[in-house]
């Protein structure tokens, strides 16, 4: 049997490698990237890749040992590895791009000044982009604030449709999975039907109001009190939480959740929602254009977002205030967005619309959810 599976993994070896570029390759986040991309928890593990890492000038020798123990590791799947500080080299040819890298905040630096240094860092990196990536690229970004600077991203990479350039909130809905988990004493399988609306910031809106768990409606199982004074906060601000407990933001959790989104990107969601930041073309009321998270599901490579939710009042005003923070990032970086593509209207997606299968219990107008 051994012999077996050795014979079908020397196969798959042979296929031609995937190539997936990850930025910011040796910081904490990238670190724990890499080697579950090189072992097959991504795309597979009979899927051989490619791994072209970018960082910064002055972070090269650390990155080099980040491949030395690469190598040491001997995946099979593992077929190429290429260290660079050119995006150009980290992008040739690349089917996945995990965009990780971003300036961090710093003590003293306002928003505003933290917004325009990531749009230095993502507007070059999505004209590299579209000059030299594969034209079925598959795009997440990952470095705050991700939902615009993947509209960045995409504004400066107009060869590569927007739908194919999505933002990482698969952390906020798997820490709503387990915040449920725990309370109910079930399985995070046990839950469906869960989403995260918006931005990946503390306006972000953890929505059960069409949640299911084992077959019974969340609502009916948790407490009002519980679910807006405790599980919404607790949601939003989890990221704080965990640089006040451990010193250091997150990683390992950022991580596991950006291989989660691509390879259910890649691979398919089997019809359970879960959360996408993307474009939005108008649904729900939010402005074209926004990167806007969604419940989603995925198949045949590609997403789809879940268009007849029915939005209570609770529900709506809380996206609205999440919109608005978006507004109001991608009005301080006008100046640097005008005559590119983020400028423009009427740029639809049209794979990212799909009618729900099942029947969708509609919000109730008073109470929890009204």
């Amino acid at each position: 049997m051994a012999s077996v599976k050795n014979e079908l993994i020397r196969e798959a070896a042979k296929a031609k490698p995937l190539k997936v570029a990850v930025t910011g390759a040796a910081g904490a986040i990238g670190y724990s990237l890499l080697f579950r991309i090189a072992s097959g928890e991504m795309l597979g593990k009979d899927t051989p890749v490619h791994l072209q890492c970018l960082e910064l000038t002055p972070a090269m020798k650390s990155l080099q040992g980040v491949g030395m123990e690469l190598r040491d590791c001997a995946f099979p799947m593992l077929q190429g590895l290429t260290l660079t500080d050119d995006p150009r080299v980290a992008f040739d040819g690349a089917d996945f791009v995990l965009l990780v890298g971003a300036r961090p905040r710093t003590k003293g630096m306002e928003r505003g000044d933290l917004l325009k240094a990531n749009a230095q860092i993502f507007s070059a990196q999505g004209k590299a982009l579209n000059d030299v990536a594969s034209p079925n690229v598959k795009v997440l970004v990952v470095g705050n604030p991700a939902n615009t600077n993947a509209m960045i991203t995409s504004a400066f990479a107009p060869k590569i449709p927007p739908s194919q350039i999505t933002a990482m909130t698969q952390l906020d809905h798997n820490r709503g999975l387990s915040q449920l988990a725990e309370k109910l004493n079930v399985r995070v399988t046990d839950i469906e039907r869960f989403a995260i609306w918006g931005n990946h910031s503390a306006t972000q809106y953890p929505d059960i109001s069409h949640t299911q768990i084992n077959g019974k409606w969340a609502k009916d199982l948790i407490d009002n009190k519980w679910y807006v004074d405790t599980f919404i906060p607790t949601v939003q601000q989890r990221g704080a939480a965990i640089i006040e407990a451990r010193g250091a933001s997150s990683a390992a959790s950022a991580a596991s959740a950006a291989i989660e989104h691509m390879r259910l990107w890649a691979t398919g969601s089997l019809k359970r929602w879960t959360s996408f930041a993307v474009r939005s073309d108008g649904l729900y009321g939010v402005d074209e254009g926004l990167w806007y998270s969604f419940p989603v599901i995925t198949e045949g490579g590609q997403y789809k977002v879940i268009s007849n939710v029915p939005i209570s009042k609770f529900s709506a005003e809380r996206m609205e205030a999440t919109r608005k923070e978006l507004v109001s990032e991608k009005e301080a970086l006008s100046d640097l967005l005008k005559g590119t593509a983020a400028d423009k209207k009427g740029v639809k997606t049209p794979q990212q619309s799909v009618e729900d299968v099942g029947t969708l219990q509609k919000p109730t107008s008073s109470g929890l959810f009204s």
